[in-house]
């Protein structure tokens, strides 16, 4: 049994964390939340396109008191990400989110969790201890070096200490740092010091698309395969649905979103006659969109076709400005260059 299996099952709203090899995809909201129709289409877009949970940050009472008519509009359950002000912790609790997130370094006073804390054993709302690496509990790192990971993880045993002190056990934790080997190392530390607290993966600050992609999976891909984290985010900065898309597409490669397309397509050479990287993104598209569990090879010719890709359902390969369709290794049509797309398509839609 694995690590994910031997957590403890934590109810936010209408799904369940831990206790399972199920690993929830997270993202948040890069709206201001008082706009809160615009901030539920986003949810509801982001739901269609997979997400689980959804988190959106309070930065006034107006975010605040919005939670209750976002709530109306959406199917998922919401986090409210707080802080500086316990308070709004509070209010976003009576105004129905499902779950706060605090990062206890910079929420003050042991007062204030102890607040929060009450108010959420009242509503029956998980916390989720937030610890980042840009906001370290200072009495554990004072910013004169790089922070460690045996620091992150002490900053939450704080905190989470404070939560076990008022009988709070319904707990998720995060350990998100901009260094990769440093966030991996303090999820490792996480996942025995607190064994049975699901824990939610991220790298924060982790940057645009294209470097994002890369720092993300390179943290998050080693914990995922060792039985490490419940729920994950890749954070991007960009547009929230690129996260989603992300997320499905990793963990559906280490054995953990089964029912999603697989394609692979060829690095292309010079025996290449045929657009290989335009056909793969626009089948990729339309796969993602049917969300199928179909394998799909796109490849540059005949000595990656047939032969490499033998264990696709379905596969295309291109010679002179025309491309073969097969079936595991049997070639079944051929087609004109401007054609591939929909013969594609139409042996996809067969499958």
């Amino acid at each position: 049994m694995n690590r994910r299996e031997e957590t403890k099952k934590i109810k936010i709203g209408n799904i369940t964390i831990g206790g399972s090899n199920k690993v929830l995809i997270q993202s948040m909201c890069n709206i201001k939340t008082s706009n809160y129709l615009e901030v539920a289409n986003q949810i509801n877009e982001l739901t269609a396109l997979g997400v689980d949970i959804m988190r959106v940050s309070i930065l006034d009472e107006e975010d605040a008191y919005s939670i209750h008519k976002i709530k109306e509009l959406i199917s998922i359950p919401l986090v409210c990400d707080i802080h500086f002000n316990y308070k709004f912790a509070l209010i976003c609790m009576d105004e129905g989110c499902d779950a706060i997130r605090i990062n206890p370094g910079n929420i003050g006073k042991e007062e204030n969790v102890i607040a929060v804390v009450n108010k959420a054993k009242e509503k029956h709302i998980p916390i989720r201890i937030g610890v980042n690496s840009g906001s370290l509990d200072t009495s554990i790192h004072d910013y004169s070096h790089l922070y460690s990971a045996k620091e992150m993880v002490k900053s939450a045993e704080k905190h989470v200490s404070i939560l076990e002190k008022y009988d709070f056990k319904d707990i998720v934790i995060s350990l998100k740092g901009s260094n990769v080997l440093e966030t991996v190392e303090a999820y490792r530390l996480a996942s025995k010091r607190f064994p049975h607290y699901p824990l939610h993966l991220g790298i924060t600050e982790a940057g645009t698309k294209e470097i994002s992609l890369i720092r993300s999976t390179a943290g998050l891909a080693p914990l995922l395969l060792e039985g490490i984290g419940d729920t994950i985010r890749i954070s991007i900065s960009g547009d929230p649905k690129d996260e989603v898309i992300a997320a499905k597409r990793l963990l559906h490669d280490v054995g953990l979103y089964p029912n999603y397309p697989t394609i692979v397509s060829c690095p292309t050479c010079g025996r290449t006659q045929v657009d290989v990287e335009a056909l793969s993104r626009n089948v990729l598209n339309y796969l993602e969109k049917i969300n199928k569990p179909i394998h799909v090879a796109v490849m540059g010719c005949v000595v990656n076709g047939p032969g490499e890709a033998k264990n696709a359902d379905i596969g295309i390969a291109g010679g002179k400005h025309e491309w073969v369709i097969f079936k595991k290794d049997k070639i079944i049509k051929k087609v004109p260059e401007e054609e591939a797309l929909q013969a594609l398509i139409d042996e996809i839609n067969k499958f």
